[in-house]
């Protein structure tokens, strides 16, 4: 038995069974489009559809009688050379009435690049109830080097948020992201 064909046929065994897993890899990340659009489908969350219907939503009444407190949290992953911070920590709204907070975001990447804002409210039973109508987080945001800027979400609290909830968090985390494609 001639000991090189065996190792021959081993490493071509092998680069078969690599080559099967990177193709397997680059298949799984084509499919992975349509799987996030049936995700987004299902859970509402990233549908584009839902996001236009939201900036069209406006508040019909005023709760004057409660106050909801609501905290800005941004965050930054660990790769990256961003500033983002929210202007202020928290404020004190009624539910019902449109209300608009700003965060300050900079380009520290030393050239010209995109960001998305991915937003998370907290409590969950929340979500439902905090309504944005204009969001940086919409679309991509194109940064020059070193351009800073504020950009602004509105918002409002709807007046059936269960009146147990007396504090919502409204947390973004900022990503570095690749240039958008035009959609056709």
């Amino acid at each position: 038995m001639n000991p090189s064909r065996n190792e021959s046929t081993a490493h071509r065994n092998l680069a078969l069974k690599l080559g099967m897993v990177a193709l397997g890899a680059f298949g799984f990340g084509f499919a992975l489009v349509p799987l996030y659009d049936v995700l987004c489908a299902v859970t509402g969350y990233g549908d584009r559809s839902q996001l236009t219907r939201a900036a069209e939503e406006r508040p019909t009444s005023v709760d004057t009688s409660r106050l909801v407190t609501v905290e800005f949290i941004a965050n930054l992953p660990t790769v990256g050379s961003w500033d983002f911070k929210p202007e202020v920590r928290s404020m004190q709204v009624q539910p019902g009435r449109l209300y608009e907070a700003k965060f300050l975001a900079g380009n520290r990447t030393g050239h010209s690049t995109w960001a998305q804002a991915v937003p998370d409210v907290s409590p969950s039973k929340a979500t439902a109830y905090f309504r944005k109508t204009d969001c940086f987080c919409f679309t991509p945001q194109h940064f020059d080097i070193n351009e800073s800027r504020d950009m602004s979400v509105r918002f409002f609290v709807d007046p059936q948020l269960p009146k147990q909830v007396e504090r919502i968090t409204l947390a973004y985390t900022f990503y570095d992201t690749p240039a958008p494609v035009a959609r056709r």
